[in-house]
């Protein structure tokens, strides 16, 4: 069976790179459902901290759904696809890997989905997003009416689902869409390289404290503030008992670089 996602090592750090260009990497439902198998794969692997997704070529990180299939499915296949997709990308924000998209191109739909339940968004400068739906007279239904406003607020989500409007890479970064923008006068691989950049950088931190932090964020994002600051003082507790906290402290006593083990 032909793959529709290709890995790559790098030390702690998976690149996962969605390799359907000629379909400009659209999210067919045979690699959704391989991304989903690798996600549950990489939950076990502990020596791995962060995935970076990416897109194949240079013209687009996924610009969404495959429309071709799309329009050979019933009614109740479509809602399905939905369901698993959204089951997809729950299960991205459930890992205790940190997830980083690297958007090398076009991130529309379902594609933009996909990096919104990532933990952080990078984008080279040829990158455009956007949440087109309304204008196929859909809405976005993997979760882009949520995760959006949670991420840059209602009123800037509102213009760009409403509208279905497209905004360049700048404009995303301007209004917090995505967190790191590639320098002028780079080509579309730089986001890739600034997402091992941000991905390597993790090296420098706990793994337990990584996850620990990512649970916190995730389970206090709904709630209270005072809801929120139990779950993250339940989530600090956690790392009470860990050799890479007593690491931690020794290391910075004895101006020493850490070696945490994830224990």
């Amino acid at each position: 069976m032909e793959k529709n996602w290709t890995q790559e090592e790098r030390g702690h750090v998976l690149i996962w790179t969605l390799d359907r260009p000629r379909k400009r990497n659209a999210l067919s439902e045979a690699a959704r459902g391989e991304l989903e198998e690798m996600i549950a794969r990489v939950q076990k692997e502990d020596a791995v901290r962060a995935v970076i997704l990416t897109g194949a070529g240079d013209k687009a990180f996924s610009a969404g759904a495959d429309l071709d299939e799309r329009a050979r499915m019933s009614e109740q296949e479509v809602l399905s696809w939905l369901d698993d997709f959204g089951r997809t990308l729950s299960s991205i924000e459930a890992s205790p890997k940190v997830f980083i998209a690297a958007l090398n191109g076009a991130a529309l739909g379902g594609g933009l989905e996909l990096a919104l339940a990532c933990d952080l968004r990078v984008a080279s400068r040829n990158a455009v997003l956007g949440l087109p739906e309304v204008r196929l007279a859909i809405l976005p239904g993997g979760g882009g009416t949520q995760r959006l406003p949670r991420l840059i607020g209602p009123g800037r989500a509102s213009d760009l689902i409403l509208t279905g409007r497209l905004v360049s890479a700048e404009e995303a970064h301007s209004i917090g869409l995505v967190e790191r923008l590639a320098p002028l006068d780079t080509d579309h691989s730089v986001a890739l390289q600034l997402a091992l950049t941000i991905a390597n950088s993790l090296d420098k931190c706990g793994p337990l404290a990584l996850k620990e932090a990512k649970r916190a964020m995730r389970l206090g994002r709904d709630a209270s503030l005072t809801e929120g600051l139990a779950v993250e003082r339940q989530c600090y507790e956690e790392l009470m008992g860990s050799r890479d906290r007593l690491e931690g402290i020794e290391s910075f006593a004895r101006k020493r670089p850490p070696v945490y083990q994830g224990k």
